[in-house]
């Protein structure tokens, strides 16, 4: 037997994806092997009139629990984690007192639209909606930190007198959870995240003092900007490790899979299949403003260089699936929709529009609805949950399509993440709708492991040749292309549809 006593030391990394349902935590080996995972969900706080929250202090404790919890499973030492990586929920906006490093009110989720008036009057000139677009890559929209944060500091007791002493910390996720990790030490962001608030010059790459002001925010007040493989701080997670360790990586949790993906160069596109989608395109170093319904952020910034991505985001996901489950009833598990949209009736010409909190990129109609059409008499559980299935390829394809319409580069292969890719019948679906090759990785946890992996990368235990050891099952396109015009056309006339009510 091998005595471990006399070997060298082994080293590991440590990353949090913490995501929109929970926090994960994910131990990595010297050769990058994921070897243990561990999560806990946190709770979802929803509002009569459909406001969504968080609980930040809930995430930070599970942020340590999750962590603490991967390394016991994996057996180790704790000692012998030499780096932290962080991925993270984007857009979703929190505030604190700096003193206190108290929560002044629960998180504000991305998927929440309370802040739509303050949207509309910073919208109601056309001057600054132009410049928001043109300077950030985004157009107005709820969905994004700005406004949430101005509605944080119009609502919550308190907060403006918090602002006049310079002590209202405002951020994302990944910046709480940098400044608890550091016991209030560091107060920082990255430029994926920074880019994703729509405070944020993308060219400029600097807080943007006007647009702050539109929304009654001081730039002066926001993080501290680094590059995605910075060291953002040192943490021991409050204490369980006997020294602290330096936090290497910090990316938006779409970044982090697009990394993790290995999607380093323009022309390469991934979609994350979470709660609701991702799909990202590497453009390169050059930013390419979209025409399409889709936005422009910067993919990270790494050893003193950016990347820009084109992404479009579309609300409901894997969401669809759980309303399936949840809300009507018609499957016990997410499991089950795989057969069942097999054995459908091909016949069939359901469509589900899942536009429940309206639609997302190419479309950006918060007003549309959700719907069923093209049933018949004899459509039936089967057909609906296929209808729930294919709505999330549908949605994918059309960001693709925008994709291509504003780079001209046709995708050759969709790199893709998340629960719903273990499903065969979506995959498929996906790669015959869209035209392309999809290509399934054996880790789900692409989120988590691309911050790993930077991580690993920066701290010097990993490089480039880490990307060259994922193994992908690739599905092909099988439709002929009359039908998938066909489908396509449908598709289409049923989200035309719900977007002219």
């Amino acid at each position: 037997m091998t005595d471990r006593k006399n070997m060298d030391p082994e080293k590991y990394i440590l990353s949090v994806d913490q995501s929109t349902q929970g926090t994960k935590a994910l131990l990595f080996d010297r050769a990058g092997r994921l070897i243990a995972r561990a999560s806990l969900p946190h709770r979802q706080y929803v509002s009569e009139n459909g406001w969504v929250s968080h609980d930040l202090k809930e995430i930070y404790a599970n942020t340590l629990q999750a962590a603490r919890n991967v390394v016991g499973k994996a057996g180790i030492s704790r000692n012998d984690i030499v780096a932290f990586g962080i991925s993270n929920q984007r857009e979703t906006s929190a505030a604190w007192d700096r003193e206190t490093m108290e929560p002044i009110a629960p998180a504000i989720v991305w998927q929440c639209s309370r802040a739509e008036k303050i949207c509309a009057e910073v919208s109601a000139d056309p001057r600054k909606a132009a410049a928001i677009r043109e300077r950030t890559g985004i157009p107005v929209s709820p969905y994004f930190p700005a406004s949430k944060f101005a509605w944080l500091l119009r609502n919550v007791p308190g907060a403006y007198e918090l602002q006049a002493k310079h002590r209202l910390m405002l951020g994302t996720i990944d910046t709480w959870l940098v400044y608890r990790l550091t016991g209030g030490k560091e107060y920082r962001t990255d430029y994926s995240n920074a880019s994703r608030t729509q405070l944020f010059d993308i060219r400029k790459l600097e807080w943007d003092r006007e647009i702050a002001g539109w929304f009654g925010l001081d730039s002066d007040d926001l993080a501290k900007v680094c590059d995605s493989d910075s060291v953002f701080g040192e943490t021991d997670l409050d204490g369980y490790l006997d020294h602290p360790i330096p936090i290497r990586a910090v990316l938006g949790d779409s970044h982090a899979a697009l990394f993790g993906q290995g999607c380093l160069t323009g022309g390469m596109a991934k979609a994350t299949y979470g709660t609701g989608s991702s799909i990202m395109m590497n453009i390169g170093t050059k930013p390419v403003f979209s025409s399409s319904g889709l936005v422009t952020s910067l993919a990270w910034k790494l050893g003193g260089t950016v990347n820009y991505v084109l992404e479009g985001n579309i609300n409901y996901a894997a969401a669809v699936i759980t309303w399936l489950k949840d809300d009507v009833g018609l499957i016990g598990s997410a499991g089950e929709t795989e057969a069942l949209a097999a054995g459908a009736n091909p016949e069939d010409t359901t469509l589900l529009v899942p536009a429940f909190s309206g639609l997302g990129a190419p479309y950006w109609c918060s007003g549309a609805k959700a719907s069923l059409s093209g049933m018949t008499r004899t459509t039936g559980r089967k057909e609906i949950v296929r209808a729930a299935l294919e709505s999330i390829a549908y949605q994918i394809s059309d960001v693709l399509r925008a994709m291509k319409k504003d780079t001209g580069i046709r995708i050759a292969e969709l790199r893709v993440d998340g629960g719903p890719t273990g499903n065969r019948y979506l995959m498929q679906f996906q790669s015959d709708i869209s035209n392309t090759k999809v290509a399934v990785p054996e880790d789900e946890e692409l989120s988590g492991i691309g911050a790993a992996y930077l991580a690993g990368i920066s701290e010097g235990l990993y490089d480039s040749s880490i990307f060259g050891r994922a193994s992908r099952t690739i599905y092909a396109p099988q439709m002929k292309a009359e039908e998938r015009r066909k489908k396509i056309a449908a598709w289409k006339k049923a989200v035309r549809k719900e977007i002219r009510q």
